[in-house]
């Protein structure tokens, strides 16, 4: 059942134009609009608020949504937040001293090492969070200024969605057994609940603990693709299946179209992908280059009717060492408002040819892509797998 404690008509009017009991989602963008709208989850919650991301920045965006965790605490709400200790690393001391001064229950997900585990490769990706069991925010953003932007620099291109149903439940029990080492997360099955007119379900992919719904769930929806694909991709170097179910949904006709990073935090990732822009241009997959701000979004849309946002990034890493965390949708109006989301987008890139491709390469630059591929993937396969069968046997969260 939903709360209904938590967000009353008046409230929801302000978050969405519907007002359906059986709940909605909305699409949220990188920049003001999501960190708004967080800050109003955070300030209505009324009894427990669950957050988890990979990057929490001490920094003017940071501070921002600290001072509401802090002031929600103090209004009795309990507070738990859970942060990686790779990704979230930079914070200092006194910052978490600070949090947990306040009322706030503040843990961090496996540290680099351990006496009785090798972490490298497995790292909590999730950007999620969750009031009271009803409201919910789950998507790809991180917190900080560089997914908030300002006047003068565009935040990283990055979405989330917005949820008011059921499927905020899901999150929230997720949530609370990371947060507590329950471990239950792995018995629960990804159902598909209504929210309004669509159909909205939570996926996990945690290798390690035999779940592989994002992965696999991407891997059906472009099997089955009838009409179109839009995927937007940071850091994308997509194993062998995947690569094959895009190629092949190519051969049959479909409409493939790929947004990716013309500008990346890390360099040599965005030269690894370069390096398959060929092979994906000579099977007739639309290559789109962004390079207003850094891409750093997890999203898809098929055949306007299916969709998926998280933080599940198209590689091994996310396949087989992070623990990730999306939403699937079935929703043709979701789909398609995605979708024109999309094409506002691609209006603004630069569309990659094999002649353009030919125009901006040469021998160096060709081999650098080369060389640069084969270290990332190379680099993928030791910090997903080799701590992993290393240490499986004595394996503990």
């Amino acid at each position: 059942m939903i709360h209904k404690s938590t967000i009353d008509r008046k409230e929801k009017k302000q978050f969405h134009d519907s007002t359906d009991d059986n709940g909605y989602i909305q699409l949220l963008h990188s920049g003001e609009e999501y960190f708004l709208r967080l800050k109003k989850i955070i300030q209505n919650a009324q009894k427990e608020i669950h957050l988890q991301t990979y990057i929490f920045e001490d920094d003017e965006t940071g501070n921002d949504i600290a001072d509401c965790l802090k002031e929600a605490a103090q209004r009795n709400v309990k507070v738990y937040v859970l942060l990686d200790a790779y990704g979230s690393a930079s914070l200092s001391d006194s910052f978490v001293q600070d949090l947990q001064q306040h009322g706030i229950l503040i843990r961090f997900f496996s540290p680099l090492f351990s006496l009785n585990n090798f972490y490298i490769g497995r790292r909590m990706h999730h950007k999620v969070v969750v009031a009271d069991g009803s409201m919910a925010l789950i998507g790809g953003i991180n917190i900080g200024n560089k997914y908030h932007g300002n006047a003068n620099t565009e935040p990283w291109l990055d979405y989330a969605v917005q949820l008011y149903c059921p499927a905020a439940e899901d999150l929230q029990k997720l949530c609370h057994d990371y947060f507590f080492k329950k471990g239950s997360s792995k018995k629960i099955l990804p159902v598909l609940h209504s929210a309004g007119d669509a159909r909205i379900g939570v996926l996990q992919n945690d290798w390690l603990q035999g779940k592989t719904e994002v992965c696999d769930a991407y891997t059906r929806a472009i099997s089955n693709a009838e009409k179109e694909i839009v995927i937007v991709a940071s850091y994308f170097l997509p194993g062998s299946k995947l690569t094959k179910a895009l190629k092949k949904a190519c051969t049959k006709g479909i409409k493939t179209k790929v947004i990716l990073a013309g500008i990346s935090d890390v360099p040599l990732v965005r030269r690894a992908t370069e390096h398959l822009y060929t092979s994906l241009l000579s099977h007739n997959i639309k290559i789109y280059e962004w390079n207003k701000s850094v891409v750093h979004g997890k999203a898809a849309m098929v055949d306007n009717k299916w969709s998926i946002v998280g933080s599940f990034n198209l590689n091994s890493l996310s396949c087989y060492g992070s623990i990730e965390m999306n939403v699937e949708i079935e929703s043709v109006e979701f789909a398609k408002n995605l979708n024109l989301d999309f094409e506002k987008v691609i209006s603004e890139c630069s569309q990659i040819t094999l002649e353009t491709l030919r125009e901006r390469s040469g021998m160096f630059k060709n081999l650098a892509n080369w060389v640069s591929y084969q270290i990332v993937r190379t680099s993928m396969l030791f910090l997903t797998f080799l701590p992993h069968l290393r240490f499986l046997k004595n394996y503990r969260f």
